[in-house]
């Protein structure tokens, strides 16, 4: 396991959805939470051979990104248009079975940060339901990753948020953060913390 960069050849694009489910059978769960949606996401995975796809309904694989600074002091979320509410960055992985490598492209477009690094595994993993406009509900496997900002990155975001911003980890009750969000963050600055440079 390690750090990882745009253009690594350990991110290049797989079709395979048995790439993505190996990632996730080799998770281990930390707490019954992260254990009951890798169980979900199997599942899912198997009765759905499609699940690379957002068109698989009831539920189709994304990969999130809980992006911190090089001190893991601070983390940047991001205020989503059409969810009107305060999320880490991540999406679907439209095809992609490399999850960290979905991970990784959806902080690079969702943050304008240049020379994002994933941490090679998953930190997290969580389903949840997504309601938005003009879509049915339908559930995202989500598959987390961590990842790491240069000294020095400016954010600039896109059509998808309204607002970016950079929030210290010990003042994370300044932003309405729902629980998977916050379990996202914990084990992923610890993760940061743990595998430093």
């Amino acid at each position: 396991m390690t750090w990882l960069r745009s253009g690594d050849d350990a991110l290049e694009p797989t079709s395979a959805l048995a790439d993505a489910v190996a990632v996730v059978e080799a998770f281990v769960p930390a707490d019954d939470e992260q254990h009951a949606a890798k169980e979900q996401i199997l599942d899912l995975c198997d009765t759905h051979p499609e699940s690379l796809h957002r068109t698989c309904l009831p539920g189709h694989l994304t990969g999130s990104a809980v992006v911190v600074d090089r001190s893991v002091t601070r983390t940047l979320v991001l205020f989503h248009r059409k969810l009107q509410k305060w999320l880490q960055p991540g999406g679907h992985v439209d095809g992609d079975a490399n999850l960290a490598a979905a991970a990784l492209r959806e902080a690079t477009e969702e943050t304008g940060l240049e020379g994002l690094e994933v941490w090679s595994s998953p930190v997290d993993l969580d389903v949840h339901v997504v309601d938005p406009p003009a879509e049915p509900a339908h559930l995202h496997l989500d598959v987390r990753y961590v990842v790491r900002a240069p000294d020095g990155a400016t954010e600039r975001g896109n059509h998808e948020s309204e607002e970016l911003m950079w929030v210290a980890l010990d003042e994370l009750d300044l932003v309405e953060l729902d629980a998977s969000a916050l379990r996202l963050i914990e084990h992923g600055s610890a993760a940061a913390r743990r595998y430093g440079s």
